[in-house]
């Protein structure tokens, strides 16, 4: 199983051009940047876990941090302006990550790959078609979070065995930590953008598992 945003493409770091051009809007003489983007981590953390991950809770989340902490009144020109920094991730063409195109081609000729992805159904469909790797897929999940849980239900819809299984991902938080405890291998991917949101303690591997880490998704070839 292998994971989508920052693992197969750059996601994240166009969230993060629309938190600085946001931040700077704002233009707070009250809050530093620091403060502002510690408000928005919150509420963040607030939306996703009351209506899940996509465009739609950044959305979101960027217009309550604004009408919280605008230091002017808050006009509907001002919520269109903010809304729009989210809308421009949208408009970002799937950038693949180095390497990912050949390894995983050569990667589908040896081995039955599922995509496992969580977020917005129509979103991360759409970045997969855009993306042109589909093909390599013999199925996808998109689910609405990553746990322990949702691991063992596609373990035991796709019938596999998880000793021979892997997770493969940039997110400790969702892609690893929770398939090791699902009893799946795992390789984890570093990406120095992954969302602060998914950051965690890397788990050891349990007795008979086996936890990789990896700079490069190239590597993977030599690997698998």
């Amino acid at each position: 199983m292998i994971d989508a945003d920052d693992t197969l493409w750059e996601n994240n770091v166009y969230f993060e051009r629309a938190i600085a051009a946001f931040i700077s809007y704002l233009n707070h003489r009250e809050y530093s940047p620091a403060q502002v983007r510690q408000a928005l981590n919150a509420q963040e953390h607030e939306t996703t876990m009351a209506a899940g991950y996509g465009l739609s809770s950044f959305t979101r989340s960027l217009v309550a941090v604004f009408e919280k902490l605008s230091p002017e009144p808050v006009t509907e020109h001002n919520i269109e302006r903010v809304r729009s920094f989210a809308r421009s991730i949208a408009e970002q063409e799937i950038e693949l990550l180095a390497g990912v195109a050949d390894t995983l081609r050569e990667l589908a000729g040896r081995h039955r790959l599922i995509l496992m992805t969580k977020g917005d159904q129509a979103e991360q469909a759409d970045k997969l078609a855009r993306s042109g790797l589909a093909e390599h897929f013999s199925a996808v999940e998109i689910v609405r979070e990553k746990d322990r849980a949702t691991y063992r239900e596609v373990i035991a819809r796709h019938q596999l065995k998880p000793y021979t299984s892997w997770m493969i991902g940039n997110s400790i938080k969702s892609d690893i930590n929770p398939a090791l405890a699902a009893g799946m291998h795992a390789v984890f991917l570093f990406h120095k953008d992954t969302w602060v949101l998914e950051h965690a303690a890397l788990d050891e591997a349990p007795a008979g598992q086996t936890l990789l880490e990896l700079d490069s998704f190239s590597k993977l070839a030599g690997i698998f």
